[in-house]
């Protein structure tokens, strides 16, 4: 029932696409943190910087900034990241680059709506007992707006994963890529696609169903 698959990596090219996705939303969390700090700053050039960063990133398509990346930074500029001689590896890092410098965004703007449900005046208590801006912000204010935000950032993640796709604009041998030198080899087009489709589902969907119910369980009773 099955016989198309063989021959084909089809696990391997799923486990690249869970690879992309562990290392992108690890980075994008932690450059959309910063970038959300930056957006709430009291420092005029760092909350520019954030909101331009922003606005700006979110209107471009992801498939210009992952072909950007490998044709601007790596052909032009000879950015390798460490993977010189291995172009498998360097395809990976920057796609993961790419993923990272693009979801940031979204993740900013997720966890500055976190932010902007903290009571203004937990801040003020905290500036008043002594705390400057990062000590509030990480101690106080950062902790209630994560547990706030689970569920727009589990959206995002969501998201990200199916944005993996797009790797394949760069030779990155992800599901997407092996979907469609399938599909050109074999004569079972709506079969290969039901195989993929359902591969999608099952890494997203009990991602949104834990993270929901993680949502639902640490929410921020006010």
């Amino acid at each position: 029932m099955f016989d198309f698959l063989e021959g084909y990596d089809v696990l391997g090219a799923f486990w690249m696409t869970v690879k992309l996705t562990v290392f992108s939303a690890v980075g994008s969390l932690i450059w959309g943190t910063l970038l959300a700090a930056m957006r709430v700053s009291p420092v005029p050039l760092m909350r520019g910087f954030g909101t331009a960063y922003v606005n700006i990133v979110r209107n471009i398509p992801l498939t210009v900034i992952i072909v950007f990346s490998s044709l601007g930074l790596a052909d032009i500029f000879g950015v390798t990241l460490g993977a010189k001689d291995d172009f498998d590896v360097l395809g990976f890092r920057l796609a993961v680059l790419s993923l990272v410098a693009y979801t940031a965004a979204f993740v900013c703007e997720s966890i500055r709506s976190g932010i902007n449900t903290v009571p203004l005046g937990q801040a003020e208590a905290a500036r008043a007992i002594g705390l400057n801006f990062s000590q509030t912000l990480r101690l106080i204010v950062l902790p209630q707006a994560f547990r706030s935000v689970i569920g727009p950032l589990a959206n995002v993640l969501i998201a990200l994963t199916k944005n993996t796709t797009v790797a394949a604009a760069i030779g990155v041998v992800e599901a997407a890529t092996l979907m469609k030198e399938m599909i050109e080899n074999e004569a079972q087009t709506l079969a290969i696609g039901a195989v993929f489709a359902l591969g999608f589902v099952i890494l997203t969907l009990p991602t949104g169903l834990i993270l929901g119910w993680l949502a639902k369980r640490l929410a921020v009773k006010r």
